[in-house]
C-alpha cells in the first residue's frame, strides 16, 4: 500500500469514527430527553391519583 492509499485508509477510518460519536451523542440525547419525558409523567400521574399511597414504589430486581 503506498501513502497515498494508506492516507486515504486513515481518513475514511476517522470519518467513520466521527459519524460513530455522532450518532451515538445523538443517542444519548434522545435517550436523555425520553427519561426525562417519562419521569415527568410519572410524577404528574402521581399527583392526579385518589389514593396517593398506592403506586407510589416500584419494585426493580436486576
Amino acid at each position: 500500500m503506498d501513502i497515498p492509499e494508506l492516507s486515504m485508509a486513515l481518513s475514511m477510518s476517522q470519518l467513520q469514527t466521527n459519524v460513530g460519536v455522532a450518532m451515538l451523542s445523538k443517542s444519548l440525547d434522545m435517550v436523555s430527553e425520553a427519561s426525562e419525558t417519562l419521569t415527568q409523567m410519572m410524577d404528574s400521574s402521581m399527583e392526579l391519583s385518589v389514593n396517593p399511597d398506592i403506586g407510589s414504589n416500584i419494585d426493580l430486581r436486576i
